[in-house]
């Protein structure tokens, strides 16, 4: 089962050209039965080993060397998602239970907008002064980290139409430079739930952790082959009410 759910949710975000933690949280709650801050934790390491494994797939389509030219941005938002991330795994640990179910059905309500908002129609770019892009960048930093700590995800759905609005750079690129991102950002976020007891749940539970890592890599590998195949203008509104589902039922989750 569990690699079957990973292989399904990485099916469909791959298709869309994202990793598909977004639609693993739900079920690792709703199916699974972790509790909310256990679930963020899997979810968490399951999300970073899925960044790993899609890098060198992303560095045949981008060349390093543009992701490279482009270090002031990813330097600018991480800047602002190294604390974010920490801030957000610190209160994640700290919220009752209660709480953080209603917190994750709010931000899954976030990430569905977001979805809809960057697939479903071109992205701008706003045209800032540098100084207020830099800020700008900062805040988006912050708040990209705390939602990617909260949730146990990558982040790469507000990355990278965030990349493209404020800098103005492709989305093909963006995409890279999502990764260069969220990948620090994450680490530190699983440094911060390291230390803390329900960070044991990982060891508890290596064999189900494995399992459906190995599903969401086969699923995200698998999108990625069939990404475009199914037009967006079809997949991602039932993806939309898919999340839109999931984040009630997480918000009414006992």
């Amino acid at each position: 089962m569990a690699f079957s759910a990973g292989a399904a949710v990485g099916l469909l975000g791959g298709m869309i050209g994202l990793g598909g933690a977004e639609f693993r949280l739900p079920l690792l709650i709703g199916l699974f039965g972790f509790i909310a801050l256990q679930a963020v934790i899997v979810n968490k390491a399951m999300s970073l080993i899925v960044v790993l494994t899609a890098i060198p797939a992303r560095l045949l389509a981008v060349p390093i060397a543009d992701v490279a030219s482009e270090w002031a941005v990813v330097l600018n938002l991480l800047a602002g998602s190294l604390v974010g991330a920490w801030v957000g795994a610190t209160w994640a640990t700290k919220m009752r239970s209660a709480t953080l179910y209603k917190v994750l059905g709010a931000l899954l309500v976030v990430i569905a907008a977001a979805l809809a908002a960057s697939h479903l129609g071109p992205v701008g770019t706003l045209d800032l002064p540098g100084v207020v892009r830099l800020v700008g960048g900062l805040v988006a930093g912050v708040v990209i980290g705390v939602v990617a700590a909260l949730m146990g995800v990558a982040g790469g759905e507000l990355l990278i139409p965030t990349i493209v609005l404020l800098y103005g750079i492709d989305i093909k690129l963006a995409g890279s430079l999502s990764l260069a991102v969220s990948l620090p950002t994450m680490l530190v976020a699983f440094a911060r739930y390291s230390q803390d007891a329900s960070f044991q749940i990982l060891r508890q539970n290596r064999g189900f952790v494995l399992s459906m890592t190995a599903g969401s890599v086969t699923g995200t590998l698998l999108g990625g082959l069939l990404l475009g195949v199914v037009p967006s203008v079809v997949i991602v509104p039932l993806l939309v009410v898919l999340l839109l589902a999931s984040s009630v039922k997480v918000w009414r989750h006992e």
